[in-house]
């Protein structure tokens, strides 16, 4: 049996133009994926502005992708055995770009937050199946590289989407960041057809053999924990009864579908994978990756835009730089493991060089921050990331076999999403609050009784008389000023908070390592979904 099923795996290697051609597409499919999540969030204004809807609204259109997006990734390997890789490759490529032109052309905003649902559900499988497809493509030998080159899309596309959508908002109207999925995909379907092959898979189940209740328990729970994440600080978490009430289902939703997955003969889930000690602590670190990774592509472009008055595209093209360091980085990385260079070194090394960038970035935060302040640590960022996400994800798998590298690869890409779900709604929960704690603190040292304040007032004062003002206008736009430059000032404060915290829990991660096996290095997660 053993050696059928590697000799299977050794018919999906491929070889020259054919692998080549097979690579292009697996990418540009991550790539489509990963770079939708983040390029919507620079045209929010102008949808809502557009399609008549609130802030409130508008949101769903990022929440409702995402809870999609994480429904869909751990069902991916049962689905790719039911229908077959390659059908459900293709399906999933059209399924996500049928949807493109329908968002681009919805009406409302309602047909849009249903546009989008549906275009998760297609992009959701790209990941984890385009991860697999690139991989059984290469030899055991150069599958370090192949890894390395899947985490390229992967690790750059968060960071093309913000300049990317920023440019097509301003040059031209939202709609097209959609329709820019469009070609791209219909040149992604036809490669897949063309060239694109699936293993042989075992017997498929019958319909009632499917774990329907399965189904709807992750899509119950995952479903509701989203939506959690996304809209608890702008609901005021458990002030508000609908928060409550899905954070309760999420919690017993959560229970259920343990219990289902574990007591049923043919799981959805194969949650029996996770005893293996080193999927567990790559799980662990594939989240706090997704943390920093997300919460970092969130804060910099807002911090850029609310703080320094940055155009959203000037935000964007920011990270450009760090992404090109990071795709740098993927060969050299890849090129390491295939010497045995140990990996468990490079994610210690990696974490360090992000703890480095977060303790830059806390010391170089002022209200006149400049760009050559932010370029450097955010090539150390790019740096640390290229070290972190193939050597995490290699290890997570290391001592895993067969159809169960598969099965873990969708664990590694779920808790990758569920960190950047964690880390926006933490990060975004604790600049609100810490900022108004910093503001409160700043006022209490405002004494207008103080020479040096009632200075600072009246020199202001006098700009404003001398641009025509009265006096008591005058002083009332003074203490306005005042006001703002103290909310800037805790902004500032709080945004400084984020990064050192951020740079404790990577620190921290450090020795954890310590507590992962020597597994056989050359990993394939390519036997994956068979």
């Amino acid at each position: 049996m053993k050696k059928a099923a590697v000799a299977a795996d050794d018919d999906l290697v491929e070889y020259g133009f054919r692998r080549v051609i097979i690579t292009i597409t697996a990418v540009l499919c991550a790539l489509l994926e990963i770079v939708d999540t983040t390029i919507v969030n620079v045209a929010l204004t102008d949808m809502r502005g557009s399609l008549g809807a609130t802030l409130t609204d508008v949101a769903w259109v990022i929440t409702a992708y995402a809870i999609a997006n994480v429904i869909v990734i751990p069902m991916t390997s049962w689905l790719s055995q039911q229908f077959g890789r390659r059908n459900y490759f293709v399906a999933s490529i059209i399924l996500f770009t049928v949807c493109s032109f329908l968002c681009g052309n919805a009406t409302n905003i309602w047909e849009l937050v249903a546009f989008r649902f549906v275009q998760g559900i297609g992009g959701g499988a790209l990941l984890v199946t385009a991860q697999t497809i690139i991989t059984e493509s290469y030899p055991v030998a150069k599958r370090g590289m192949a890894q390395a080159i899947y985490g390229m899309g992967v690790i750059v596309g968060p960071t093309l989407g913000p300049p990317l959508g920023g440019y097509l908002v301003d040059h031209y109207s939202w709609p097209y960041i959609f329709y820019i999925n469009i070609p791209l995909g219909i040149i992604a379907t036809i490669l897949a057809i063309s060239f694109v092959r699936s293993p042989k898979y075992g017997e498929k189940l019958k319909s009632n053999q499917v774990d329907w209740w399965g189904i709807a328990l992750l899509a119950t729970f995952i479903g509701s924990l989203q939506f959690v994440l996304e809209h608890g600080q702008q609901d005021d978490w458990f002030n508000d009864s609908l928060i409550t009430s899905l954070s309760v289902i999420t919690v017993f939703g959560l229970i259920l579908f343990i219990w289902r997955e574990l007591t049923y003969k043919h799981p959805i889930v194969n949650l029996s994978v996770l005893k293996d000690g080193n999927l567990r602590i790559g799980t662990v670190m594939c989240f706090i990756l997704g943390f920093g990774l997300y919460g970092s592509t969130l804060i910099i472009p807002i911090y850029t835009q609310a703080i320094l008055g940055w155009t959203a595209t000037d935000a964007g093209l920011l990270l450009i730089p760090g992404s090109i360091t990071t795709a740098f980085m993927m060969p050299i990385v890849g090129n390491m493991i295939q010497k045995g260079v140990p990996q468990q070194y490079m994610v210690a090394v990696g974490f360090l060089i992000f703890f480095f960038f977060t303790f830059v970035m806390y010391n170089n935060m002022t209200p006149d921050t400049g760009t050559e302040h932010l370029f450097w640590p955010l090539i150390l960022r790019g740096i640390g990331l290229g070290l972190l996400f193939v050597p995490i994800t290699t290890l997570s798998l290391s001592t895993l076999k067969g159809k169960h590298i598969g099965e873990g690869a969708a664990f590694t890409g779920m808790m990758r999403q569920l960190g950047g779900s964690f880390g926006i709604a933490i990060i975004t929960t604790f600049i609100t609050r810490w900022t108004q704690e910093h503001r409160v603190n700043l006022i209490a040292n405002l004494d207008p009784s103080k020479y040096e304040v009632q200075q600072r007032i009246a020199t202001m004062q006098r700009g404003f008389m001398s641009k025509g003002f009265s006096s008591n206008e005058s002083l009332q736009k003074a203490y306005q000023a005042l006001d703002y430059s103290v909310l800037k000032q805790s902004t500032v404060l709080s945004y400084m908070d984020i990064f050192l915290y951020l740079g404790i829990l990577f620190l921290c991660c450090i020795p954890i390592i310590l507590f992962i096996k020597k597994g056989k290095n050359k990993v394939n997660p390519a036997d994956a979904m068979h």
